[in-house]
């Protein structure tokens, strides 16, 4: 049973950082896809970032070299590190699993989120 709690969240202002932690359990950590989705306020959930069971990572154009995805086999942890945030990047973060290792995009696990609030 594929389980999964984010933490990090907060309130930062513009231009700060903050990271991302989300603790797995219950599945073989290793040889999923992890990823991170967003959802802001009246808007739909959309894909911010994955990292293959090989290390591959992608990202969303509008994260592009200022999130950095990262993944702790041992600790069975999944981290996104955000920099120079924005006040369009506020929402509510969530991490889900994949079972397909290579990122198929179709997600067996969801955490509950963890709120980010950028001010300007």
């Amino acid at each position: 049973d594929v389980q999964l709690r984010e933490s990090g969240g907060g309130l930062v202002q513009a231009g700060g950082s903050l990271r991302l932690s989300c603790a797995a359990s219950g599945f073989t950590y290793e040889t999923f896809c992890l990823s991170w989705f967003r959802q802001a306020p009246g808007k739909e959930r959309e894909f911010v970032s994955s990292i293959s069971a090989s290390g591959v990572d992608h990202y969303v154009d509008s994260v592009r070299g200022r999130f950095t995805i990262s993944r702790d086999n041992l600790k069975k942890t999944l981290y996104l590190q955000m920099n120079s945030l924005k006040p369009e990047d506020t929402a509510m973060y969530y991490c889900a699993a994949d079972w397909n290792g290579w990122c198929s995009g179709s997600q067996d696990g969801w955490g509950q989120g963890t709120l980010v609030n950028v001010s300007s």
